[in-house]
């Protein structure tokens, strides 16, 4: 009897919950038996209606495409199109580039930049920094005795001007043949132990600031170091900044998200994979942010409405050539110009001769497959006989055509190896082929298609929409 007891009170705390997110945030309209919150909608209407849209839809105006929306992915996910790996692959990436900024805290970076300090303060010990400047004389290892010496000359030359007075860096800038510390007058950035030459580290921390080097010998050739500074590592407080800015440049917040996720990985001793824990905390996340929740959804929805729409609508209209022929051929008195076109070809000859041949290469060919044709004809190697523009020409279009089918004067355009201009083709009023509008007609047959799909979709699947809860659009408290 207890335990009956303990089950309807827990039954009853679980309707309670029920009851109070219903009624906080009630059901808007159900499609294809799918429920939809007055949240999710609200999400969706106030996005595509805020500042800025300049042809703004009132809830009611809304809810057409919303639903039509819907009506699409329903569709979508009856045709498994969300078990495609293409879809997988691009949801999996958008969902991970939302959910591995939120499995970083800005203290955990700062832990890693502490480390970092503390790991560099342990490499530079007692020693410190040094900033020197140096002039360099390059020698190679394979050198010979005489260029050795001729190299040791030159430095020992160099080193007596400066004791002489000479100002280290104008030297620097003309003798050293390090370039990327000459421009600078000699001088390096901060140096800590085992960051450069032994050679040239051992001299460079025997030295005190302002005093100058003999000259020495490294694998890369003489040096002479003019010692600028010297310091010890400044505390982390005054670095942290710094610090945490070039870990943020390195991608240290992906470096901690990839350790997280490998121990998670590891921790379920091989029950969990990458992609399970990545959606377990894409399920956390959205459940504290219903925004977030809202943008998961979007992204997946649209990835699906984008590939049922481009198989169902743009893709058929755009490739089915019989389709589109019968629709121009069905509907040919839509399609007008304000102004005639010239479908054929300009073209410039070196020979009177090829005037006549270029029309009787092409007049009995249908126009897609003039260009073939006259390549193969007049220009099939490096050799070239003919240059040809094809298209379809309104006035303003090519000089040639104006000139000399539109009877328009037209600046000299002519060719010193092609002087003879020409023209072939077939001057039109309106267009007398779906090629010659394609563009507007496939536009017209994809806005057919999509009212053929959506009014089966509305036949197929059930809506309803519940009108007192819209009216609360963006009106409750």
């Amino acid at each position: 009897m207890r335990q009956l007891t303990i089950a309807l009170s827990l039954f009853a705390a679980i309707t309670s919950q029920q009851t109070l997110a219903q009624t906080t945030d009630p059901v808007v309209m159900t499609v294809a038996g799918v429920p939809v919150s007055r949240s999710e909608f609200e999400y969706s209407y106030n996005k595509n209606n805020g500042e800025g849209v300049i042809d703004k839809l009132s809830v009611d105006e809304y809810v057409t495409l919303f639903i039509n929306y819907k009506l699409k992915v329903a569709a979508a996910l009856d045709a498994k199109l969300d078990t495609l790996s293409s879809f997988r692959q691009e949801y999996q990436m958008y969902r991970d580039q939302q959910v591995r900024p939120t499995m970083v805290t800005d203290a955990e970076v700062l832990d890693q930049a502490r480390q970092m300090y503390e790991r560099t303060q342990a490499m530079i010990g007692s020693k410190g920094l040094v900033r020197p400047a140096h002039i360099l004389l390059k020698l190679s290892t394979q050198a010979t005795v005489q260029q050795q010496e001729k190299i040791h000359q030159r430095i020992d030359s160099v080193y007596r001007v400066l004791q002489a007075g000479a100002d280290f860096a104008e030297l620097a800038k003309k003798v050293s043949e390090d370039t990327g510390s000459a421009v600078r007058g000699g001088e390096l950035p901060w140096i800590a132990p085992s960051q450069t030459l032994k050679e040239f580290e051992d001299v460079a921390y025997s030295l005190a600031p302002g005093q100058l080097s003999q000259p020495f010998l490294s694998p890369v050739g003489y040096h002479i170091i003019l010692m600028k500074e010297r310091k010890q590592l400044e505390p982390f407080d005054s670095l942290k900044q710094s610090i945490v800015a070039s870990l943020e440049r390195h991608g240290i917040r992906n470096e901690i998200a990839d350790m997280k996720l490998r121990n998670r990985v590891a921790a379920s001793a091989g029950k969990l994979k990458p992609n399970d824990v990545m959606q377990q905390k894409a399920d956390s996340v959205a459940a504290a942010n219903s925004e977030l929740k809202y943008l998961f959804k979007e992204y997946h929805d649209g990835l699906l409405l984008y590939e049922i729409s481009n198989r169902e609508v743009w893709s058929k209209a755009q490739n089915d050539e019989i389709a589109l022929k019968a629709w121009f051929d069905t509907h040919k008195k839509k399609y007008t110009w304000k102004e005639p076109r010239y479908r054929g070809i300009a073209y410039h000859v070196k020979t009177k001769q090829d005037v006549k041949a270029v029309k009787q290469c092409v007049k009995n060919l249908p126009f897609d497959q003039w260009a073939e044709a006259l390549r193969t004809t007049f220009n099939p190697d490096s050799v070239i006989r003919i240059r040809v523009e094809k298209g379809l020409f309104k006035l303003g279009d090519n000089p040639t055509i104006d000139k000399m089918v539109f009877k328009q004067a037209t600046s000299s355009t002519s060719d010193a190896n092609y002087p003879i201009d020409a023209v072939y083709g077939k001057k039109l009023k309106r267009p007398d082929n779906y090629q010659d509008v394609r563009q507007q007609v496939v536009e017209d047959l994809q806005d057919y298609l999509e009212q053929e799909w959506v009014d089966a979709l509305r036949h197929r699947y059930q809506v309803e929409v519940n009108q007192e809860v819209l009216k609360t659009v963006n009106k409750h408290l």
